[in-house]
């Protein structure tokens, strides 16, 4: 089956490593450029890029924190000039935040999760819009999380700023779907990355416990999701929140 894919653009960010970096190789995979997005992991970045020219594809990396205004649109202009256009962009890179019970948080701690999210869904979904919208097509894709829906003990922080993800894409799926764009929502279980590996063993196995599949989620499982939703598979599907949590989480 031809998911037509071949030759679109993608850019991904956070795309040096766990869901980004495995979401890069997939799309590849099916014939899309990727523009691998990084903030301070140089070396993996180009590892990657490496791996997927090896194989074939096509693709080029750039330095850019999603939340500098400046750096997102520096990043959509290179894109532009390198490849002509923007189909897609898979919103994914990691805004850090700290885990503890909602009494212990500062308000500082909950705006910089908060802001960090909103600023890197604003700035990127603005960049690429400008190209989306002249060519009346594109997808927007956002990784959020499902304790946007399912509350766990010591991600208030996390939780609200995920929420705020889902709330804004279904607005934004409804003012750009007149436009031809789509736009939807993962909301990956705990899934096993970088960013996860300081967890609990304990916790890991309790949550695996609990999951119908009974295992943590692999990043290629949610890659799996967002070339579903890049690919025309998904053409007529906007303004959804997929949970892809191993039935932990159903809607």
């Amino acid at each position: 089956m031809d998911l037509k894919l071949k030759d679109k653009v993608a850019i991904i960010t956070g795309a040096s490593r766990g869901i980004g970096a495995a979401s890069a190789k997939a799309l590849a995979h099916h014939g899309a450029t990727v523009v691998i997005n990084y903030i301070h992991r140089k070396d993996k970045a180009q590892a990657l890029l490496d791996e997927i020219k090896n194989g074939g594809g096509r693709g080029m990396t750039i330095q850019a924190d999603v939340r500098d205004r400046e750096a997102v649109d520096a990043m959509a202009d290179s894109t532009l000039k390198e490849f002509g256009k923007i189909d897609i962009l898979v919103n994914n890179a990691n805004i850090n935040f700290p885990i503890k019970p909602f009494v212990e948080l500062t308000w500082g701690q909950i705006e910089a999760k908060i802001m960090g999210e909103m600023r890197a869904l604003y700035y990127c979904s603005q960049a690429v819009l400008k190209d989306m919208t002249k060519r009346q097509s594109g997808k927007l894709i956002f990784i959020s999380s499902s304790l946007s829906r399912y509350p766990g003990y010591g991600f208030s922080a996390h939780a609200a700023a995920k929420s705020a993800v889902d709330a804004m894409a279904k607005v934004m799926a409804t003012e750009l779907g007149p436009a031809g764009i789509t736009v939807n929502v993962i909301g990956p279980g705990l899934t096993l990355t970088d960013a996860t590996s300081g967890q609990p063993k304990e916790m890991h196995e309790q949550v695996a416990a609990i999951t119908p599949l009974r295992r943590l989620g692999l990043p290629e499982d949610i890659a799996g999701a967002v070339v579903f939703l890049a690919s025309a598979l998904s053409d007529y599907l906007s303004g959804e929140y997929l949970p892809v949590t191993g039935g932990s989480y159903m809607i």
